[in-house]
Order: structure tokens, then sequence, then C-alpha cells
């Protein structure tokens, strides 16, 4: 399995060198015990409490780049503190990237607390994707109730092979708008179509359109 090794100190000093050292020495052994293969080691000098570390951003593009498997730290505290660690973990389960410690010589085993945190996180995040998923049919139902017809206004939907279109179809937007539609509700139609807008980018686009045309 493909592994990066994390190794972290909280302050920029020197004498931490030693520190940085040693856990990245004890890690190396432990890939070696598990047989993984290392792609990467990320070495940083930042507090656990920020999610805001050049090291923890690489180290999740790496995941996605590289296809990696597993993280090694020498403890949980490595990785972060407080909720910055808990929001880390989350990002890693969802990856399905397993952690393994020097301190515990093998995967991490999360206190009873931490994994309830990370399973109600889950289980909002799943609520969160089925009230996006009702809006966008909300916003579909009612702009068809209101007499639009996609398959006749929304032109050329099918030529880029299923990838999201980038341009904005001011005339459905404005249409739309005219049929008492909000501008939640005009983005979460046109996203239900393919179009990757917003919120804020269909009102800019009316008030850009409105000016224009009231010159």
């Amino acid at each position: 399995m493909k592994a990066i090794i994390y190794v972290r100190v909280s302050t920029k000093k020197e004498e931490q060198e030693t520190s940085l050292a040693r856990q990245e020495e004890e890690l190396v052994k432990l890939a070696q015990q598990y047989d993984l293969q290392v792609v990467k080691i990320i070495r940083e000098k930042e507090s656990g409490y920020t999610i805001e570390r050049e090291g923890i951003l690489e180290m999740l593009d790496c995941i996605k780049e590289d296809n990696i498997e597993v993280v090694l730290i020498q403890d949980e505290t490595r990785l972060g503190r407080g909720n910055a660690k808990i929001a880390l973990m989350h990002c890693l389960r969802k990856e399905g990237v397993r952690v393994y410690t020097h301190s515990q010589n093998g995967e991490l085993q999360l206190s009873d607390a931490d994994s309830m945190v990370l399973d109600i996180i889950s289980v909002v995040e799943e609520y969160q994707r089925k009230i996006h998923n009702l809006k966008i049919k909300r916003g579909m139902k009612r702009a068809v109730e209101h007499g639009y017809h996609p398959e006749e206004n929304l032109k050329n939907r099918d030529m880029n092979g299923g990838r999201e279109k980038k341009e904005v179809p001011i005339e459905e937007i404005v249409r739309l708008r005219g049929n008492k539609l909000t501008f939640a509700e005009i983005a979460a139609t046109l996203r239900g179509f393919g179009y990757d807008v917003s919120k804020a980018t269909v009102h800019r686009r009316y008030v850009e359109y409105t000016n224009e045309q009231n010159p």
C-alpha cells in the first residue's frame, strides 16, 4: 500500500529539528514493519490547532493524486489538535485513508468520543446532500410548473459529453426570474441540468443583464 509520512512540531525553534528527525525515523521503521511504500515524507513546523498548514494541504493533494492508502503519524496529536484534528480525521475517513501511528504501533484506534463525533458529522453531511438534492428537485418542479421546458431552452446540453457547462444561460435566468423563482431556486434548477452556477453567480448575471438593459 502507498503511504505518506507526516511529521510535525509546534514551533520553528532549531531544537525541534531533533523531534522531527526522531518522528521520521520511527515512522520509516513502522512503514517497513507493515510493508508500506512511502511515497512522500512531509515535515511541518506549525501549531496543531490550525488547519491552515501547507504540509496538510500538500498531504491532502498527494492523497488524491497518488492514490495514497495510509498516513503515518507519531500519534493523533501530530495530525492536529481540537477541532482541527477532528476535521482532518473526517477528511481522511472520506477518502478511505487509514491512519497508522507509532504510539499504537499500528492502525489508529480512536477514542469513543472522537468516533461518535465523526459518525455524527457523516450523518449530518448525508442529510445536507439530501436537502441539496431536494432543493434542486423543488426548483426544477417549480420551473416546469411555470412553463419552463429545458429540452427546448437549454441549448447544446449534451455537447460536452457529461461535463459541467461553464456558460450561464442569461435568457433562462431572466425568464425564470420573471416566473417568480428565487435566485437560489434558479441556481438549483440550472445545476440540475448541468450548469455549474451558484446563487451568487445567478444574482450577479441577472443584475448585470438588467443594468445593460436599463443604462
